[in-house]
């Protein structure tokens, strides 16, 4: 089965899907055959992304969910099967950022990023598995980071919340793997969407700026959907050199271990200087 059969004619939940990879993901999919329920939390912006790929107008549908809140969740998927008959994969993308000094987190911050980054996905994951294990079919895709992998320091709350799905999802993928059920991990590095410009509480803040080495989100979408229709786990992106970074870091490499304090010391200047991340 080629990458694009593995897509034809399945019904799809995207979540974030309004933009970033979500967005690029939904027009991937669609792009390969497949039927795309485009999930978000604000009517306008969904509906506006939704118009965006009229194209493919009678392959995109819309969802209205706030994926922090179970019974949206649980009725949002309940609804697509009610209407598409089945559901084939889930992509539990939504998500917020999150860069910032640990002793300047709050407990609402905590709650924030827990709520969007780890319970959304737990949500989704517990109302479609049982759907899936009925089909006897189905993929469930969860979209970690590389800080689900790496520890970035400033980032001990969102790569809480990274390595959560990271190992949620992989625990899955070998509980289910003889069942017909398939999980795979998206741990996307530095990818051009506006989560950077996002704090915690969803606050955009223009000031900031996407790094100039982020990887086309367009390009990221191509590779994440190849590698799912592969089956595999983990999905690095873009693969190189982070995956290279992944393995150095496991393996306790002495210059590895370097560049993470010194990430630590750039960003805790960068702080004293008032600035920020998010």
């Amino acid at each position: 089965m080629s990458n694009s059969e593995y897509y034809q004619d399945k019904v799809c939940i995207v979540t974030g899907a309004n933009s970033g990879i979500g967005y690029a993901l939904s027009e991937e999919l669609l792009k390969r055959g497949a039927i795309v329920y485009m999930a978000g939390r604000n009517p306008e912006k969904v509906s506006e992304a939704a118009e965006q790929l009229s194209e493919y107008d009678d392959r995109v549908h819309t969802i209205i969910v706030d994926v922090t809140v179970q019974e949206q969740v649980e009725n949002a998927i309940n609804g697509t099967v009610e209407e598409a008959g089945r559901l084939d994969f889930l992509f539990n993308n939504a998500g917020v950022g999150g860069t910032l000094q640990f002793e300047t987190a709050t407990m609402d911050d905590w709650k924030n990023i827990i709520d969007v980054n780890l319970w959304s996905v737990i949500y989704g994951v517990h109302a479609a598995v049982p759907i899936m294990l009925e089909q006897g079919s189905g993929h469930i895709i969860n979209t970690s980071s590389i800080a689900g992998i790496v520890p970035p320091p400033f980032q001990a709350l969102y790569s809480l919340t990274k390595y959560g799905v990271t190992g949620l999802t992989e625990c899955l993928r070998y509980e289910y793997a003889e069942k017909g059920l398939h999980f795979s991990t998206i741990c996307p590095a530095n990818i051009a969407t506006p989560i950077f410009k996002k704090s915690i509480d969803g606050t955009t803040h223009d000031e900031l700026k996407i790094p100039d080495d982020a990887y086309p989100v367009d390009k990221a979408a191509k590779l994440i959907l190849d590698r799912v229709a592969e089956q595999k786990g983990i999905i690095i992106i873009p693969e190189e050199p982070y995956t290279d970074q992944w393995h150095r870091y496991i393996l306790g490499d002495k210059e590895m271990e370097e560049v993470m304090m010194q990430m630590a010391r750039d960003r805790r200047a960068a702080y004293e200087k008032g600035g920020n991340y998010y």
